[in-house]
């Protein structure tokens, strides 16, 4: 195992492999996590230049192998440690291997839900319309029915993609399309797991929101950023939800 951070009371961050680290750490209540995409996607379009015009020409290379060989194995680390609800991001492409990975580990799924994003880049070559969604899958990993906090509204998101309080992440998530997520899928007080920490967005809403949180990272530099971010959130809470407490200090032996 890596480092691990103790930011605050019950918000702790770990840099290492998720497939290693998250047997380790005992139960969560909820996993709200932004893995890798399928390697169909990240080979055909890889991640937009910052001197591209298109998502169609000069792409840069990820930074990180795609979902497909670990899924399986991911899956079944989930449901091993997940006493609610999991909400996974995907491709459209991804929800059917997603949907056969949670049932083959014993979970439930439930259905795929949609990110809209209206602020999509545009196809310019016009050979066909451009791609202005994501895709998440939500399965309950808990006994008895599950519940969550959204009563019959649809699975339907519409965030902009370009938010304030971006990182260089390639494939970072806008802050208030993961507090809805969040606020939905968890209650004050709960555990809410990200095993794909990224730059820290789903920790930053999580303890915007009350929730104690618990987030793992391979990338170093990601994981920094991430540390960076959760700490700034935790600086600045919401004066109308209680905070995570400051993390105890070890007395020296």
């Amino acid at each position: 195992m890596g480092r691990v951070e103790h930011l605050a009371e019950g918000v702790t961050l770990y840099l290492g492999n998720m497939l290693e680290i998250l047997p380790t750490i005992g139960k969560v209540d909820h996993i709200i996590q932004d893995p890798p995409y399928e390697a169909v996607m990240q080979d055909k379009w890889g991640v937009l230049s910052r001197n591209a015009p298109s998502s169609h020409v000069r792409h840069e290379a990820i930074g990180f192998a795609a979902i497909d060989d670990v899924r399986q194995d991911v899956a079944k680390a989930m449901q091993e440690a997940c006493l609610g609800w999991s909400v996974s991001f995907c491709m459209a492409e991804g929800v059917r291997a997603w949907r056969d990975a949670i049932e083959a580990s014993g979970a439930s799924y439930k259905r795929a839900m949609v990110w809209i994003k209206p602020d999509a880049m545009p196809q310019f070559n016009g050979q066909g319309p451009s791609v202005g969604h994501e895709m998440m899958v939500a399965a309950w990993h808990g006994t008895g029915h599950s519940s969550w906090n959204g009563g019959g509204r649809p699975g339907t998101f519409v965030f902009n993609k370009n938010t304030a309080g971006g990182s260089d992440h390639p494939t970072q998530k806008p802050i208030p399309l993961l507090q809805e997520i969040v606020r939905l899928f968890s209650s004050a007080g709960e555990l809410v797991c990200d095993p794909f920490l990224g730059s820290g967005t789903c920790g930053v809403a999580a303890v915007k929101l009350g929730r104690r949180f618990v987030g793992i990272e391979v990338d170093e530099k990601h994981f920094d950023t991430a540390c960076r971010r959760v700490e700034a959130a935790l600086r600045e809470p919401d004066m109308f939800i209680e905070a995570p407490k400051p993390a105890k200090q070890e007395a020296f032996l």
